[in-house]
């Protein structure tokens, strides 16, 4: 499968909203074809390199396809969208264009099904509900409403302070149970260095 790549300095998640500004060509022509064709982009991590200009020298593998849910035009004259996020992908190889877009060969990765909530969840629902009161979440109309375990690790693993590479390694994980794992652990670690 062939997915044009928005490298950027954040890492998205499945469900998950994020809204863009669009201001250089190789990207207006991208979100142009995507709406026309009614296909998403892929969205990865910038490791090295620039947002803007020469195409990113070095990205994450995994990342995340982002689908076009509304488009503004801003008050500076930009083009505005909101974007959700897919289906998660592994890029097998890339290419950069004449117009310095890249463009990758990606593998989709399977979704472990969506499990109920359990008990022991309570506390990182309670945390969801916390952070969905941020305005910056609140604007995403991100307000923590969650479907299940893969829905909650989802929404915290984007929404969570952690550094790119281990949200990176959060969107690698298949397994809902994993992911939460690893988001306690992390948090456990945040604590740990907030009261050293």
């Amino acid at each position: 499968m062939s997915l044009a790549l928005f490298p950027l300095n954040t890492v998205l998640f499945p469900g998950c909203t994020l809204d863009l500004q669009i201001f250089e060509a190789r990207y207006l022509d991208m979100i142009g074809r995507c709406m026309k064709q009614g296909e998403g982009f892929g969205v990865v991590c910038i490791l090295e390199g620039e947002e803007v200009g020469a195409a990113a020298s070095g990205c994450a593998v995994f990342g995340c396809e982002a689908r076009i849910t509304d488009f503004t035009q801003q008050d500076n004259g930009l083009l505005g969208i909101r974007v959700q996020g897919g289906r998660r992908f592994h890029v097998l190889g890339a290419d950069v264009r004449q117009d310095q877009l890249i463009v990758a060969d990606v593998e989709w990765l399977g979704e472990a099904p969506e499990q109920s909530l359990q008990d022991e969840d309570a506390d990182l629902i309670a945390l969801l509900k916390a952070l969905a009161e941020h305005p910056m979440v609140e604007a995403l109309n991100m307000g923590g409403e969650v479907s299940g375990r893969q829905s909650l690790a989802n929404q915290l693993a984007y929404l969570l302070p952690f550094s790119e590479l281990d949200k990176i390694d959060l969107l690698q994980l298949d397994d809902p149970q994993q992911r939460l794992d690893a988001i306690q652990a992390l948090l456990d670690k945040l604590q740990g260095e907030l009261f050293v």
